[in-house]
């Protein structure tokens, strides 16, 4: 038969509530008492029921990770450290995938409300979730603006973006095509335009950003980015917003007759650690991920624990030159 506590606290003989506190850490104890209960469950190899100790200490060792999809290289390759750094806190995961679902996301969020899990990090693109107005909830936000009291974790972005356009213009081209998101959409990310027409002005040059939503299907992309080179033809050059998207244009490249780097350079974003293995010729801006999957977590636990936090954590980017990139 399974042991109870009721068993672990006759054999230390100590009361059920003295082994209780025992368990769950709670109140002061002596060295023996401590000694008498861990010894008696050992004896019996008694294992508490996590279930009944997070009703007790008010926790469920759950924390919801939402992002709009793990397919894509720069999430996929975050949610593995956030797990990675959450287990070392003796948290699990629960991870959703948003892409497009208000809804889903808007669940995340009564959970957590609810009490079902204990934090959120998220880094959708949803908006104008109403749940997200409370203050003080235990969610951090990865490159995205939730509202004025979450904290927000991301790269530099507009140093990425300097660092993309001037590597171009130090190439010695001038027609500079930016992909980006659409303006409205409230994220650090758009520091990368930002940064991208500062540039170009600094130089004289004309900056043409081509709008591009992140969450359309391979087969729209490639079809936006076909438009894209119908509209500029005589570009010389492109400072696109991720990876992944480079790798299309690449491809639609290819197809033109348009060779890389010869007659187009490119840089992307995100520099994962996948990207740069599968097409290690693109030179692109490399974001910190497993430290900014580190700092999450940090400041996701101040939170959980009441203690303050900083508005906006910004982590350094570094250029990695393609092997192939030279011109």
């Amino acid at each position: 038969m399974k042991p109870k506590l009721e068993d672990v606290a006759k054999l230390a003989g100590v009361s059920k509530t003295t082994a209780s506190r025992v368990l769950n850490n709670r109140g002061y104890l002596s060295d023996e008492t401590l000694k008498k209960v861990h010894d008696a469950m050992e004896t019996l190899n008694y294992q508490p029921n996590a279930a009944a100790r997070q009703l007790f200490k008010r926790k469920t060792g759950l924390i919801g990770l939402i992002f709009p999809t793990v397919s894509n290289p720069f999430f996929g390759e975050l949610v593995n450290y956030l797990e990675y750094e959450l287990y070392q806190r003796d948290f699990k995961v629960i991870i959703g995938n948003s892409l497009h679902d208000i809804n889903k996301e808007t669940d995340y969020l009564n959970q957590l409300l609810a009490g079902q899990v204990d934090g959120l990090i998220v880094g959708t693109h949803n908006q104008g979730i109403e749940e997200y107005k409370y203050s003080h909830l235990p969610v951090v936000a990865i490159d995205r603006v939730v509202n004025s009291d979450i904290p927000i974790i991301e790269s530099d972005n507009y140093k990425g973006g300097v660092l993309a356009t001037q590597r171009l213009i130090n190439a010695g081209v001038t027609r500079i095509i930016h992909t980006n998101g659409p303006s409205a959409l409230e994220t650090p990310a758009q520091r990368r335009r930002e940064a991208y027409e500062a540039v170009m002005n600094e130089y004289g040059l004309e900056p043409h950003t081509f709008t591009i939503d992140f969450s359309l299907s391979f087969a729209e992309k490639k079809q936006r980015y076909n438009e894209l080179f119908s509209i500029y033809p005589d570009m010389e050059a492109l400072f696109v917003s991720n990876d992944v998207d480079a790798s299309i244009i690449m491809t639609i490249a290819n197809e033109r007759g348009r060779k890389i780097p010869e007659d187009l350079l490119l840089v992307g974003y995100d520099g994962t650690d996948l990207m740069r293995n599968v097409i290690p010729e693109l030179t692109t801006i490399i974001q910190p991920i497993e430290n900014m999957a580190k700092i999450a977590v940090d400041v996701l636990v101040k939170r959980i624990e009441g203690i303050k936090t900083e508005s906006e954590y910004i982590l350094p980017v570094n250029l990695w030159e393609g092997k192939t990139s030279s011109r």
